[in-house]
């Protein structure tokens, strides 16, 4: 029992380590609106979508990671152009991020199929990082390097992408926390006990096959990387059937594409598995659930983590391609 509970408290004290490092937000349900990772996909559904998901890392553990967003977007004139809204808030421990952006993604048609679209986008917004010492329990009272009361700062932000789709495949690119490490003096976050938001940068890309007049088939993988921490992806593999519901699994695990020479060497390589679901209950109303197990240690202790989402279809009448004249629209997020 004794070697057990060191052993949770090492993995924890590791994971709070890289997720303060890594600081955006890991979830999984990414794949079903690309806004969270993406601003240049802010109106590709055509109608008006608002998302909203919850997700309990590690859960039944004190302090571990929750997070809560919401997303809404859609397309205006003549779908040319996308507009999208992401409201965020993380914690982790003592430490919190509240995340704010408006989105602008202007689509080109490419070719002479409208469903052939080059989008780019920028968003921008606000962040918030605080850090509450009220939650820290110090092994000596009155160590100056335990933060009192309530710290925070808050700095403007941006984010820009780009994403290409056609009826077959689909390839985006983007990056985050593009200011903050320029607006917020490292000297005074040092010394409130919050970190700076560092940039991270995604990538995207994924193909549509069908298996048959029921069945439809989605691989895809994504790319995660940031110089503060070690670079991650996901591969994903999606069934949709009958066009009513999704079955997927994603393998995400740590890789070495390049040498970050600030990273200590012989960290050990975090993965996990993933199991998701997601299904229409109405026309316009979309509800999902996935389930994370960790394949490390924090795995074999029983902490799984848990996140649900749902999604709301508002019919765009002045959209030319409403997705609701469009089944086959559904197949990508």
């Amino acid at each position: 029992m004794m070697m057990k509970k060191i052993l949770l408290l090492f993995v924890l004290a590791f994971s709070f380590i890289t997720a303060s490092a890594q600081q955006d937000a890991q979830f999984s349900q990414y794949i079903f609106n690309g806004l969270y990772i993406n601003p240049a996909y802010a109106g590709y559904k055509s109608d008006f979508y608002v998302n909203s998901f919850y997700r309990s890392q590690w859960t039944g553990l004190t302090g571990a990671p929750t997070t809560v967003s919401i997303a809404a977007d859609g397309a205006v004139a003549n779908d040319k152009v996308g507009l999208g809204l992401l409201l965020q808030r993380d914690n982790i421990g003592a430490q919190s991020t509240v995340a704010f952006y408006t989105n602008y993604a202007y689509r080109i048609q490419i070719g002479e199929n409208e469903n052939s679209r080059l989008a780019f986008g920028l968003g921008l917004g606000v962040i918030q990082s605080g850090l509450d010492g009220s939650q820290l329990n110090p092994v000596q009272s009155g160590d100056n390097y335990i933060p009192t009361g309530y710290h925070s700062f808050l700095s403007p932000d941006a984010r820009l992408g780009v994403l290409y789709t056609n009826d077959s495949y689909f390839i985006g690119a983007s990056v985050d926390n593009l200011l903050p490490q320029y607006t917020v003096s490292s000297a005074n976050a040092v010394a409130l006990g919050v970190p700076i938001p560092k940039p991270h940068e995604y990538f995207t890309l994924g193909a549509l096959f069908d298996l048959s007049e029921e069945t439809k088939f989605k691989p895809s993988i994504l790319i995660k990387d940031t110089q503060t921490a070690p670079t991650s992806m996901d591969i994903n593999a999606f069934l949709l059937l009958n066009e009513k519901i999704w079955l997927g699994a994603t393998y995400r695990t740590g890789i070495t594409i390049y040498n970050k020479p600030n990273l200590p060497t012989g960290l050990p390589n975090s993965s996990a598995a993933v199991a998701l679901v997601e299904f229409f209950a109405t026309e316009s109303v979309r509800i999902g659930y996935a389930f994370d197990y960790s394949l490390n240690k924090i795995g074999s202790l029983g902490y799984g983590s848990h996140e649900l989402s749902i999604g709301f279809l508002i019919k765009n009448s002045a959209s030319s391609r409403s997705r609701f004249n469009d089944p086959t629209r559904k197949c990508y997020f």
